[in-house]
């Protein structure tokens, strides 16, 4: 088939959007259809945030096939764009990458980043109607499926007539087919956003029935309803609020064995977790066990791990933040790496104070973690099925080239894929020898997605990778397998991702209990290091290093894993305390997309990659596995 320069399309204003609307809300399931919803309170949340707005309206249509949010903030602006020489109302609802959130000008912290909101609602919906009162006059703007439809109709008011704006929509049954909005979901999601917004009056109304949320206390009103089914172990929670940037946490331990820790960036749910949930674990950690080396009541022999003092810890954490850093449009995890140690700062010292001030609440929750300690080490003795020796009894014909670790405990083991023999080298001189296993790899690995099983089956990198694993190709059972993380550490630079990748695909064809079981992560190392007056500074990437790096600055980029000094490595990327770690996993609803995705960039046939490619201009690919 001729492939020539007619066969090159460009997409224009809005059509990526509904070429590849999960791209921008995740797919076109419940959890993409909902999120429409959530792009538009979001920007009313943000007003909210801003102090322009103390209420906020959401109405659901009899079928709830239609949905209207209203606010009494400014208003969006309807004048003329000095630039594109349109109505700047026009240019936020049909224009992707335009908002008033890039800078501080208009908003200090606001969850809305990359300006495509109210234009992928706006693309992705059947038809669109948009109400802004403000200066006196109310202005009426129809849209269908992006494109506006007539003029934009203007009415006087009066200056007495409060401001807002009101946006209907409809999402397109061309894109969600039958889909409805849930009520129930709805009103979840609202009443947790009045926790996060105390003040702020957040109304659902759907048949003639209006629910009201406001919160005056904020996180402690969440906490409590959190664990109003559970025992707690202190009489009251754990509270710590900074202004400057803001943060608020909430905290408290319960006697159950489950934890908790729920993340909030500029008033958005961070489901998958992100650098703000490192940082409150971080602070706790290092705030318990300083209080535990003082305590008169921890057996000496009982050794206390990061899990015995967070088992039954329920936790809420928000922070308002001007440049947030999501992984993806759906905002589902924080990547800011310094957002992390402003955290523990802030909550460290003042948890270490909570602990010697409440003498009496301290002792209960030391009594707490002592138990679980105990309990988690009775079990570790009772059950041989975890212990490693159990699963090594039998021979095996392990790689020649891996480091094993000396632990016989299964679940705090972890194998490092490396990249290459000189950062294998690097990484066995790092690494913990009781706990870190390392197994160098030689250059990339096979395209798993390329090839047939037998191919894959007689591949010897990947064959030796299921042997040090102690699994066998396409097993769904686990019970033997030798170690409790696999990590994967490749070079912070293109041809280590493509060789992450390469991993990441083989597992998800070949492995695939192994990500579903959380146990397969990807480690991030520096590609960067800024040293100022005599501190370092440690960044993932050219765009975190330009963030970062001020005049003066002295910057050293690193060629690969093994131009860094072990104790460099062992420091930045492989100790439990200070590194950072993206588990992988298929999150509910996106099977499908992911599924696709590692189709098509991974699949034989280029000009589906090269679709996906040009299709997503100006916008970096990535799997989110």
């Amino acid at each position: 088939m001729a492939y020539e320069a007619g066969h090159i399309e460009v997409l224009e204003g809005l059509e990526p959007v509904r070429k590849r609307p999960g791209m921008y809300v995740g797919g076109t399931g419940p959890d993409g259809y909902h999120h429409l919803l959530w792009e538009v309170v979001d920007n009313s949340i943000d007003e909210a945030i801003a102090g322009h707005a103390d209420s906020i309206l959401v109405d659901i249509s009899t079928d709830c096939d239609e949905a209207m949010v209203k606010d009494n903030g400014r208003g969006i602006p309807t004048g003329k764009h000095p630039k594109l020489k349109k109505s700047a109302l026009d240019v936020v609802f049909t224009t992707l990458h335009a908002g008033g959130k890039f800078s501080n000008k208009a908003y200090a912290t606001s969850g809305g980043l990359h300006g495509v909101g109210a234009a992928v609602v706006n693309a992705l919906s059947s038809s669109t109607l948009v109400e802004v009162t403000r200066e006196g006059h109310r202005w009426t703007r129809k849209y269908s499926r992006g494109v506006p439809q007539g003029r934009m109709k203007k009415e006087k008011v009066g200056r007495r007539t409060k401001t807002g704006t009101a946006v209907f929509f409809r999402p397109d049954e061309e894109i969600f087919g039958d889909l409805r909005f849930d009520v129930e979901r709805i009103a979840e999601v609202l009443k947790t956003k009045s926790y996060l917004n105390k003040g702020v009056k957040l109304s659902l109304s759907h048949r003639n029935k209006q629910q009201d949320f406001m919160s005056t206390g904020g996180l402690v009103d969440f906490l409590a309803e959190l664990i109003e089914d559970k025992t707690p172990v202190t009489a009251f929670p754990f509270m710590a609020h900074n202004s400057s940037p803001r943060l608020d946490v909430a905290l408290t331990w319960t006697t159950d064995t489950t934890s908790s820790i729920r993340g909030y960036v500029n008033g958005i749910p961070t489901r998958d977790g992100g650098t703000h949930i490192d940082g409150v674990r971080a602070a706790v950690l290092r705030a318990l066990r300083a209080h535990l080396k003082v305590s008169k009541e921890v057996p000496k022999r009982l050794k206390i791990g990061a899990d015995d003092i967070l088992e039954g810890i329920e936790a809420l954490v928000a922070v308002y933040i001007p440049e947030p850093q999501f992984q993806g449009q759906t905002k589902d995890r924080l990547n800011n790496p310094e957002v992390q140690e402003m955290v523990r700062a802030v909550i460290q010292p003042t948890l270490e104070k909570w602990l010697l001030d409440n003498s009496g609440q301290a002792r209960d929750l030391v009594s707490r973690i002592i138990q679980a300690a105990k309990a988690r080490q009775a079990s570790r003795d009772a059950s041989s099925a975890v212990r490693r020796k159990s699963v090594t009894s039998t021979r095996l014909v392990l790689p020649g080239k891996l480091a094993d670790c000396s632990s016989s405990i299964v679940e705090e083991t972890e194998l490092f894929l490396v990249e290459g023999d000189s950062a294998g080298g690097s990484a066995k001189q790092a690494r913990d020898r009781k706990t870190q296993a390392i197994l160098p790899l030689r250059g990339k690995v096979l395209n798993a997605e390329q090839n047939t099983r037998a191919r894959v089956a007689k591949n010897e990198e990947l064959k030796g990778i299921c042997e040090a694993m102690g699994v066998t190709l396409g097993t769904r059972d686990l019970s033997k397998i030798r170690y409790g993380k696999i990590i994967i550490l490749t070079d912070a630079d293109v041809d280590g991702h493509h060789i992450a990748t390469l991993l990441i695909t083989f597992f998800y064809r070949f492995l695939p209990q192994l990500i579903l079981d959380g146990r397969v992560y990807l480690a991030a190392p520096p590609l960067y290091k800024i040293e100022r007056r005599g501190k370092k500074i440690w960044a993932l990437d050219d765009e975190e290093r330009e963030r970062l790096s001020k005049p003066g600055d002295v910057i050293t980029r690193f060629k690969g894993l093994g131009e860094m000094p072990p104790k460099m490595l062992w420091e930045t990327t492989m100790d439990p305390k200070n590194r950072r770690l993206l588990q992988l996993s298929v999150p509910p609803g996106r099977e499908l997309l992911v599924e696709a995705t590692i189709t098509e960039m991974m699949g034989k046939d280029p000009s589906a990659r090269y679709s996906l490619l040009m299709n997503v201009p100006d916008t970096e690919i990535a799997i989110d596995v």
